[in-house]
């Protein structure tokens, strides 16, 4: 990475992240190796989390990649093992995973009950979701963050520093059109956060959470950009709702996180979700 915007000290310990990976977490596996931490990552997909760490290891960073499901407790338990064997303990965890599913989102905006059938084409309505898409949805964005506490934080009790941020999103305070698997999964997983806050607190185990807005992955690009690159109709709806009138960079969440997982910056903040928007979330719309 190279180029953080405060470097905290991690050394001695290790970060587990989930969807360590994709476009927005590598960028926190990457400063946290940058800051001294052994770092898993920790994917379904283990050729891509092997790849993610072999980045860090070529930076001169100490990682290693790691195959789980985040739904799959037996998973999650050996690659817990895994860790422990190669690393240590896990003082930080950051909840990463999480994504839609098109079964679980409509083409419409607004319900029209009176358009005839004939009309309607390929749209999928509210009535039309499917149980499975939206169940993937609830589960990999609730559970997946869940299930990952569940099995790594047994090792923070009594370990300076343990800290735990999941992701949530900006659907979380105000759920966007189309979405409501996934808008409802991330609220829970706010009030999870806050929740989780108060049962470890006697534990020394902080959890907070940050909410993106709206940011470029590979699983979004093809709703925000054309194939000529482009913007879509409803990305401009999305900037002209977002003051700052772009999409954030990944980079812009790194600062954030490692505030929340430093002891001495933020060692009183606990049970807090931290939009980082553009100010979307502050916005009226007029």
């Amino acid at each position: 990475m190279g180029n953080l915007p405060f470097k905290i000290d991690l050394s001695g310990k290790v970060a587990v992240v989930t969807g360590g990976s994709g476009v927005l977490c590598s960028g926190f596996v990457d400063a946290l190796a940058e800051c001294g931490a052994a770092v898993a990552v920790l994917g379904r997909s283990l050729q891509e989390a092997e790849a993610k760490a072999r980045e860090v290891v070529e930076r001169g960073g100490r990682a290693i990649g790691v195959g789980a499901d985040v739904l799959d407790k037996a998973a999650l338990k050996a690659a817990h093992e895994q860790i422990l064997e190669q690393l240590g303990p896990c003082d930080i965890l950051i909840n990463g995973a999480g994504g839609n599913h098109p079964r679980a989102t409509t083409t419409e905006e607004y319900w029209t009950p009176d358009l005839p059938e004939n009309e309607r084409g390929e749209t999928i309505s509210f009535f039309d979701l499917d149980p499975d898409g939206l169940r993937f949805v609830l589960d990999l964005n609730f559970l997946g963050t869940l299930l990952p506490c569940q099995e790594f934080a047994r090792d923070m009790p009594g370990r300076p520093g343990a800290a735990i941020v999941n992701i949530s999103s900006m659907n979380a305070y105000t759920p966007l059109t189309k979405i409501p698997a996934y808008s409802g999964a991330k609220a829970a997983v706010s009030n999870f956060t806050q929740w989780l806050a108060v049962y470890f607190s006697k534990a020394g185990i902080r959890v907070n959470a940050i909410a993106p807005g709206f940011f470029v992955t590979a699983q979004n690009e093809k709703l925000l950009k054309n194939e000529d690159g482009t913007l879509t109709a409803r990305s401009a709806k999305i900037l002209g709702s977002t003051p700052m009138g772009r999409f954030g960079e990944a980079h812009e969440l790194v600062g954030t996180m490692l505030y929340l997982v430093s002891e001495q910056a933020s060692g009183f903040v606990n049970g807090v979700v931290i939009p980082v928007d553009g100010a979307f979330s502050a916005y009226s719309g007029v």
